[in-house]
């Protein structure tokens, strides 16, 4: 008898076996007011993209739109969602703390509930502004308290 392929515990993967409590079928109203102000522009990266919400808001605008993500399960939905409303965006499978190994920039880097599982920025960046804001979950009809950070690299 053979054991069965160990899983790591609480890998990226297992938050997607049923519909997390952020991923709301829509953007988030914080970054649809982004959008709706012109301030997302440019190339655009999604950190952290989830099943792409995001993305394909920024894919609908004409925007070169990017998310990445280490999650293959919500990848797979954010492609399935990009190919059900005719959007063209790419989703890569990626670390969001080795950015790096892009070898890209963007104009705009998107994150949604995210930055608090990385390291503070280091030198080089300006803090534009940090307001308080809430995440919109399923669970809650009013949503979580969060911080809105906005910060330019220098």
């Amino acid at each position: 008898m053979t054991a069965a392929p160990h899983r790591r515990p609480g890998g990226p993967d297992d938050l997607y076996r049923t519909p997390p409590p952020w991923d709301i079928g829509r953007p988030q109203a914080a970054f649809r007011a982004l959008a709706d102000a012109g301030a997302i522009q440019g190339r655009v990266l999604d950190a952290g993209c989830g099943t792409g919400e995001h993305v394909l808001m920024c894919a609908a605008l004409g925007l070169d739109s990017t998310g990445i993500d280490l999650a293959a399960a919500a990848l797979r939905r954010a492609e399935d969602k990009a190919r059900e409303r005719g959007r063209t965006a790419r989703f890569l499978r990626r670390d969001a703390r080795e950015l790096a190994e892009l070898g890209e920039s963007f104009d705009t880097v998107l994150d949604c509930g995210l930055f608090h599982i990385i390291d503070a920025f280091a030198d080089g960046w300006h803090v534009d502004s940090i307001e308080p804001a809430t995440i919109e979950i399923t669970p809650t009809p009013d949503g979580i308290r969060a911080w809105f950070a906005a910060a330019t690299r220098i």
